[in-house]
């Protein structure tokens, strides 16, 4: 079953690098919010356990744009295997899921 509505999380090294991010996202209405927190991540890269901290992005846009989203954070972004997870919205306020679609939608003038 698909959903016609995700949540991706993305993570990066600096609130900067996020705004960055964030500000191409919702130019090119590839998302409708961006919600940006500081976290600190566990992990293992080259054989070895790294604590540091990061800026997690979560991104609220239509599943339809994921393609693309996922190009465009791609290309500006700095890490080897950036973090772009997709998460299904299963439902919500139909009100935000809506101003959601209209957000996410090209403008033509």
């Amino acid at each position: 079953m698909s959903s016609e509505f995700c949540v991706v999380l993305i993570t990066t090294g600096d609130e900067q690098l996020a705004k960055r991010i964030a500000d191409r996202l919702i130019e090119l209405r590839l998302g409708a919010c961006v919600q940006m927190t500081t976290i600190e991540s566990t992990y293992r890269w080259s054989s070895e356990v790294h604590h540091e901290p990061e800026v997690l992005m979560l991104v609220k846009t239509r599943t339809a744009l994921l393609d693309e989203l996922i190009e465009q954070v791609r290309e500006v972004h700095i890490y080897d295997a950036p973090e772009i997870i997709a998460l299904p919205i299963i439902g919500g306020s139909a009100d935000y899921l809506n101003w959601v679609d209209d957000q996410t939608r090209p403008v033509y003038r």
